[in-house]
């Protein structure tokens, strides 16, 4: 599944693309892209329908535009884009005529005007897991910029729930270190809960806990607030590791904007490399399946209980 630095990657690709477009048309290809809506396709359409694109924002692994309609002052609501498991999203100069014919798996086509230029806007998704919607925005909390990529103080609805991500400025550190120590959890499972700190998945989890040399397995009350805080700046280093290559690719489904993938995986020290040498000690990389999901770690650097200090 895209995690952050992927999703980053898109939002990043979009952004000067499709900013300040007004969306003319929509072609949904499959319903259930659009299956939050009650009306489907048509409600999505009319919702959708000559609205300008604000912006491209970002939250942990949420994507959104948000959208003005004409006489409106500003943005109350948004396109929000989740990519699911293999989601993308393809730009292509030109009208609809113009275009490529659709990819067998576009789920959704956009015709845009951008400063009376058309552009084509593909949502690209295999697996189906991906959607599309609109949706209102709500306030942030804090009243402060929702995510990166604008200076709005709102969030669509359905992201209202999630924290901020490791690499958001207005991240609270001092309240991440405190709720990642907090409970009989492992550690790992800590990384993954969404409403703590957004963007982090398996991948970055497992990178980020051998980086600090944390074992997945310890439990959140037995790790201190030096190590607490050590991981997190260890998942900032994985995940900018990450985005200056392009992401994470292990086939074909992750691409960015322009269809290239990233290569980020090249360079992983744990996860995927069960049973090979840690790159630091030389210790065979253990790999276990532990809360369903498949765990990386190195069983020399990565303790399951430390000293506490």
């Amino acid at each position: 599944m895209p995690e952050l630095p992927e999703v980053e990657t898109v939002r990043a690709g979009l952004a000067p693309l499709i900013t300040g477009a007004v969306i003319r048309a929509v072609d949904i290809r499959r319903d259930s892209c659009v299956r939050l809506l009650p009306g489907g396709p048509a409600q999505f359409s009319a919702m959708a329908a000559d609205a300008r694109i604000g912006a491209v924002v970002r939250r942990g692994k949420f994507l959104w535009l948000p959208l003005t309609h004409a006489g409106a002052p500003e943005p109350a609501e948004a396109l929000s884009a989740h990519l699911g498991m293999s989601g993308q999203f393809r730009v292509h100069a030109g009208p609809w005529e113009g275009a490529p014919a659709p990819h067998p798996h576009c789920r959704a086509r956009l015709l845009l005007d951008r400063d009376g230029s058309p552009l084509t806007l593909d949502f690209l998704d295999q697996r189906t897991f991906g959607y599309l919607h609109v949706e209102p925005l709500v306030p942030t909390p804090d009243g402060l910029a929702g995510g990166q990529g604008a200076t709005l103080a709102s969030v669509p609805g359905s992201v209202s729930h999630i924290g901020r991500d490791a690499l958001d400025p207005h991240l609270d550190e001092p309240a991440v270190a405190r709720a990642w120590r907090r409970g009989s959890r492992g550690v790992k499972q800590v990384l993954l809960d969404q409403t703590l700190v957004s963007g982090i998945g398996n991948i970055y989890a497992d990178e980020a806990l051998w980086l600090a040399r944390v074992h997945p397995e310890r439990p959140a009350s037995a790790v201190t607030a030096p190590q607490a805080r050590a991981l997190l700046e260890a998942t900032r280093a994985v995940m900018r590791r990450a985005l200056s290559q392009g992401g994470t690719s292990f086939d074909a489904l992750y691409v960015n904007v322009n269809g290239e993938s990233g290569y980020f995986a090249r360079d992983l020290e744990a996860y995927g490399r069960g049973g090979e040498p840690c790159g630091r000690c030389g210790a065979v990389i253990r790999r276990e399946t532990i809360g369903g999901r498949s765990t990386h770690w190195c069983a020399r650097c990565q303790r399951r209980y430390a000293a506490r200090g």
